[in-house]
């Protein structure tokens, strides 16, 4: 799995406890695998349809830098299945970790359409 994007906890996305509030970091991750479905499946029509058990690990405090691991691990025919994990940049220790996040390929009238793709797309492949 490659971890790309990192982020920096701030005051602002913790909870009462002092700790990142789950909401934050589900949003960042929604909108992390979202990014990746575009580039996998070269379109901007993709909708979230599936997020599996969250299974948050550990915690994060102010001025951890975590990041984001997002690795595809099957395209349906007008989908794409991805599994996630979250950890602390410095000290590798897992933050969360989801087994199964679906994203559908949607079409112009608003239902899923095939995308075509069979198998992961490198950036390096792409130049």
């Amino acid at each position: 799995m490659n971890f790309h994007t990192r982020k920096w906890v701030k005051p602002e996305d913790l909870n009462p406890n002092g700790t990142l509030f789950g909401g934050s970091l589900l949003k960042w991750i929604d909108e992390e695998a979202a990014i990746y479905a575009i580039v996998q499946l070269g379109s901007q029509s993709v909708v979230t349809k599936l997020i599996s058990e969250i299974n948050f690990v550990s915690s994060a405090r102010q001025g951890d830098i975590i990041e984001l691991g997002i690795t595809a691990t099957e395209f349906g025919r007008t989908s794409l299945t991805m599994r996630c994990e979250v950890r602390n940049k410095i000290t590798r220790k897992s933050i969360l970790t989801i087994d199964k996040m679906v994203f559908v390929n949607m079409g112009e009238n608003g239902t899923p359409v095939a995308h075509g793709k069979t198998e992961i797309t490198y950036i390096k492949d792409q130049l």
